[in-house]
């Protein structure tokens, strides 16, 4: 059932043309994509029910909160790239995350690369790393068996060694 509230096509084009530019503009102020925020505000603006009352200023805001968000988006792939070519300059160091720990640098960087894993992923390492709980521990708060979150725990630290020995440059041979 569609509500009545929502703003009509023909509007969302009419604003598109009218303010679609000026919106891209104001979005590149942060982002690389604006015109990528811009489309995600008229999405979104779409999807409003009831319609803000002042739907360009509400374009303008969601606008600007979402370049905002790929500015963050792209730092923290900047950082995690930085790490990655910091990792293949020291190779002679461990990829190992628990041996990571021990440098309060890499700790930083580990905490920046653990966004790339899932959030049942992300959970199994904070809770054994960081807060050194026992699997029988683990297990109750993640309703399975200890057995089965130390084999989840091998396979997220697998992928995340995977994730920290990835080259971001090409190796000259």
């Amino acid at each position: 059932m569609e509500s009545t509230d929502r703003i009509s096509p023909q509007v969302l084009a009419a604003l598109l043309n009218k303010h679609g530019r000026g919106l891209e503009v104001y979005a590149a102020q942060w982002s690389d994509s604006p015109g990528d925020c811009v489309q995600d505000a008229f999405v979104k603006l779409a999807a409003q029910s009831p319609q803000p009352e002042n739907s360009i200023a509400w374009l303008y805001r969601v606008t600007r909160n979402n370049a905002i968000s790929s500015l963050r988006a792209s730092k923290r792939r900047e950082k995690h790239e930085s790490f990655v070519c910091w990792l293949n300059a020291h190779e002679n160091k461990s990829t190992d995350p628990a041996k990571l720990l021990a440098d309060s640098d890499d700790r930083s960087q580990l905490v920046n690369t653990l966004q790339y894993l899932d959030d049942s992923e992300r959970e199994l390492v904070v809770m054994r790393i960081w807060s050194e709980l026992t699997w029988d521990q683990i297990g109750q708060l993640t309703n399975r068996s200890a057995s089965s979150a130390q084999r989840n725990y091998v396979a997220t630290l697998k992928k995340l060694r995977t994730l920290l020995e990835s080259s971001c440059l090409t190796k000259p041979n």
